[in-house]
């Protein structure tokens, strides 16, 4: 009998879990609903800057370690650190217990996504733009996204994980299972697809990102995490500390747009077709392997914080070192090397307009 209890029963429960979702849409909907604003604006910004401060934005680009540019490592360590604070490694060892989402990426980013990538550049440079675009030169174009595409995401992943309420202790494991098999998998399938068998890792560049993407800013959230729960309990720490971190790493993401059109401002403004040319197959392959992860993720019913951010490893790129790789490969004015830096320049607002979607698909399912 549904009695009056039951029903207070179930209208408080109604009730709080509205409340529940209100909240959460609350959290998010200052950065969610201006999202397209901020983007557009760091784009047009970027470009300005880098037109109207020119020497001084080629001095910082040429700031480097090992081909990491310093100031956007700076700005990507403030980005990642938030979510190192949340690394529990007594969790870690529980991942291996729910392998599906880590095997899901490993199939996306080394048996698809390369060969994905291959045939979208090949389909556009060799055929849609022959119009536009010499036969060797074609090429070449379709090395620098082939290179890209065999270059599964290491640092920005902990990003947006971390915007999407990814579970950080499974995106440590997937980063860092990732991370190995780049050692061995990224000559064999690059030398596949290009025919070229010279192929070298720049050990420096892939050496250096992990210690300061990974290990650095992992050390110092432990750290961190360590003396201030010591010092003001693990409550305060989640609930308090936490929170404030956030707009800490959404502005350094916007910066690092800044920067990034800024470093390029130049390319973008004497070569504004070939930039959109490029641009176009490098954001559709993006879009086709997040969705396929997507889709894949829902059907073997991974959950929402192991999801976001198995489909973003997939879509983003290690563009330090396609970029490397390019370079050395075919030189650094090489239609190789523009097509890794396009691959730079449309990731972020691109993963951004991603994030939204994760988020938007959370409140979903939230609601349900």
């Amino acid at each position: 009998m549904f009695t009056s209890v039951n029903f207070f029963d179930v209208y408080l429960r109604q009730g709080l879990k509205t409340i529940n979702i209100m909240a959460q849409k609350k959290a998010m909907s200052f950065f969610d609903r201006y999202l397209t604003v901020w983007v557009a604006l760091g784009i047009i910004a970027g470009v300005a800057l880098g037109y109207y401060a020119g020497d001084s934005m080629e001095a910082l680009s040429e700031l480097e370690i090992a081909r990491v540019n310093i100031p956007i490592a700076i700005l990507i360590w403030l980005m990642i650190y938030p979510m190192m604070l949340q690394i529990d490694f007594s969790s870690i060892k529980n991942v291996g217990k729910k392998p599906k989402g880590v095997i899901m990426t490993l199939i996306i980013n080394w048996l698809i996504k390369p060969f994905s990538m291959a045939f979208f550049a090949w389909l556009f440079f060799s055929h849609i733009y022959q119009a536009w675009i010499d036969p060797s030169m074609a090429e070449e174009y379709i090395a620098g996204a082939i290179i890209l595409g065999a270059a599964p995401c290491t640092a920005m992943v902990f990003v947006w994980s971390y915007l999407t309420d990814g579970d950080p202790n499974y995106t440590l494991v997937q980063v860092s299972v990732n991370d190995l098999i780049i050692l061995v998998a990224f000559i064999p399938i690059v030398g596949l697809l290009l025919g070229i068998t010279n192929i070298s890792i720049p050990y420096n560049t892939l050496l250096a990102s992990i210690i300061i993407f990974v290990v650095i800013p992992l050390v110092a959230g432990v750290i961190t995490q360590h003396v201030m729960i010591r010092a003001r309990g693990k409550e305060w720490f989640k609930n308090k500390f936490l929170p404030k971190l956030k707009p800490v790493s959404i502005v350094a993401l916007l910066v690092t747009l800044v920067f990034l059109f800024a470093f390029q401002s130049n390319n973008i403004l004497s070569n504004p077709l070939i930039i959109l040319l490029a641009a176009i197959p490098l954001v559709i392959q993006t879009y086709f392997i997040f969705f396929l992860a997507w889709f894949v993720g829902k059907k073997i019913k991974l959950p929402f914080r192991v999801l976001a951010p198995a489909t973003m490893i997939g879509a983003s790129n290690f563009f330090e070192l396609a970029v490397a790789v390019s370079i050395t490969l075919f030189g650094l004015n090489s239609p190789a090397a523009l097509v890794t830096v396009v691959g730079v320049l449309v990731e972020v607002p691109v993963m951004l307009s991603l994030v939204a979607f994760a988020n938007r698909q959370q409140g979903k399912n939230i609601a349900e």
